[in-house]
């Protein structure tokens, strides 16, 4: 029970459960980290089962449950006080009317302990951002990611066809999607050119609920994206997996932290030609 795999995926779960009590006090920024802590170990357990040759029935369930909570809920909860702090800055204009570049996690923790305030207990006027109507659901959108994430996951263990390639969105690809908006926000807000007008476009409310219900909707649907697995290194049976990793390399040497978003919108187009224009 307690082998090395299992350690490794049980550890998985953990950092994904860091994740979120670190969201929930506005540090987006540790939450992510502790995201891309998972998904290494969500490597590594698997590389450690296949080299121990502990491969099993029970390893398969573990890490369907530590990926439900680390690619499941904590990006659930990372996109849930995303909404929060679009809804503030939907009822006072401007990131910068609701957040210091200086003091980004008070200023998050701030704007979260308002929300729950106010959908709780009612509004209060001495509320910098009195949240009210639609801005007290809005957040709930979020949960469209556990919600679909369950599913994906279940469909994962049981759909055979999924040894070379995907079907639906990996739940670990759609995580590094929001996770890359949080980390977009914590180093591009306060920032000047485009990494701030990035920040700004991704947290309007209508982009933000129009990609989590886009991508939710894609962790299950029947559509074939790469998986990166090779059976050999030739270019010729690995091309796309070949592109899309030095074109992802390219993007985070010229944008560091901002590129992601990108590399994962990059994945999917990458995938799409293989599969609907190349298809062979």
């Amino acid at each position: 029970m307690f082998s090395i795999p299992n350690i490794l995926t049980a550890a998985n779960l953990l950092c994904g459960f860091v994740s979120i009590i670190l969201a929930l006090q506005g540090r987006l920024d540790l939450a992510a980290i502790m995201l891309f802590v998972a998904m290494l170990l969500d490597f590594l357990d698997g590389f450690a089962a296949r080299l121990l040759n502990k491969q099993g029935e029970m390893g398969k369930q573990l890490d369907s449950l530590a990926d439900m909570v680390s690619f499941g809920a904590a990006p659930g909860i990372i996109a849930f006080v995303l909404f929060i702090i679009s809804a503030a800055v939907s009822l006072n204009g401007s990131l910068a009317a609701v957040l210091l570049s200086d003091s980004m996690g008070s200023s998050i923790k701030l704007l979260i302990d308002q929300y729950f305030d106010a959908l709780l207990n009612g509004t209060n006027e001495m509320h910098v951002a009195p949240f009210h109507g639609w801005t007290l659901v809005l957040p709930f959108v979020a949960l469209f990611i556990p919600f679909f994430s369950l599913f994906r996951l279940a469909k994962f263990n049981l759909d055979t066809r999924q040894s070379e390639h995907f079907i639906g969105l990996p739940t670990p690809a759609n995580t590094l999607f929001f996770v890359a908006i949080a980390l977009t926000l914590w180093f591009g807000f306060g920032t000047e050119g485009f990494s701030a007008l990035l920040a700004e476009i991704l947290l309007r409310e209508g982009i933000l609920s129009t990609l989590v219900v886009i991508f939710s909707v894609l962790l299950v649907a029947e559509v074939p994206l790469i998986a990166l697995k090779f059976r050999d290194f030739s270019v010729k049976n690995n091309l796309d997996k070949y592109v899309l990793i030095l074109l992802s390399i390219t993007l985070v040497l010229l944008f560091g932290v901002f590129a992601l978003p990108f590399i994962v919108l990059l994945y999917l187009t990458i995938s799409f030609i293989r599969f609907f224009v190349i298809k062979s």
